[in-house]
């Protein structure tokens, strides 16, 4: 387990609307030591101020998930989708030939989403985009299985429901945790985690303390499996996210 400490992420002000902590090189932030992991390639905590947001933007080749915090996110992209999602809810994009898109804050309150960024199993895919809108009971005191690869389904279509399907052998988990509430997680061996500790805090297997905004690398074995035991804080509960993908 690597310990990243939110105070080591990078922040970017690029302009006064909104503010940015970067998990991996990105944009301004260019560092060669850490690009990604495994299929890992973008993790950005954004802060995005009322009446503002990112104007009308390509992407391609990259499987793109937004998970919403506070606040709330209007996406309008160039396939014809245009809605509004709050707390909880996520967004996806299979980016593949390319897509254009634009990220709003139309509210008067601070909207904060983590956005994902997940290479693709192969490119030149058919851009598509999704949504799901979750309540608190899905992810409450448990861990919710919110993404997933299309090969567990017979089709590559999005049921629409459920567990969301994207183009790479990754899945990501949720949780919003009351103070002191243990659950236990196992990682398979010859697989790899990145978890990120969204809100209050949490320890890990009591081996690494996640306080707000902190993160943990989690490599498994190449024989055994790796059990984990996550306590969220005796004191203020615990909101945090989990990447599991195939050891690179």
């Amino acid at each position: 387990m690597r310990h990243i400490p939110a105070k080591c992420l990078h922040v970017s002000t690029p302009t006064w609307w909104l503010e940015s902590r970067f998990h991996f090189s990105f944009a301004e932030y260019y560092n060669p030591a850490n690009q990604e992991f495994g299929v890992l390639r973008v993790l950005n905590d954004d802060l995005v101020k009322p009446q503002a947001g990112f104007g009308t933007h390509g992407h391609r080749d990259m499987e793109i998930f937004t998970y919403i915090v506070d606040g709330k996110l209007t996406h309008r992209d160039s396939i014809g989708t245009s809605e509004t999602l709050g707390r909880g809810s996520v967004q996806y994009m299979s980016a593949g030939t390319g897509i254009r898109h634009s990220e709003m804050n139309n509210g008067d309150d601070l909207l904060r989403f983590l956005q994902i960024w997940i290479k693709p199993d192969r490119y030149g895919l058919k851009p598509n985009y999704g949504s799901r809108v979750f309540k608190k009971d899905d992810r409450h005191n448990k861990l919710q299985h919110v993404l997933t690869d299309f090969k567990r389904y017979e089709s590559e279509k999005d049921a629409g429901e459920g567990v969301i399907p994207i183009h790479q052998d990754c899945n990501i988990y949720v949780s919003e945790a009351d103070a002191g509430v243990v659950q236990d997680f196992v990682l398979a061996k010859k697989r790899q985690a990145y978890m990120v500790c969204i809100e209050g805090k949490l320890s890990l297997s009591e081996k690494v303390q996640l306080d707000f905004r902190d993160a943990v690398e989690i490599t498994a074995g190449a024989v055994e499996d790796l059990p984990l035991k996550l306590k969220a804080d005796e004191n203020v509960g615990a909101h945090y996210i989990i990447i599991e993908m195939a050891l690179a």
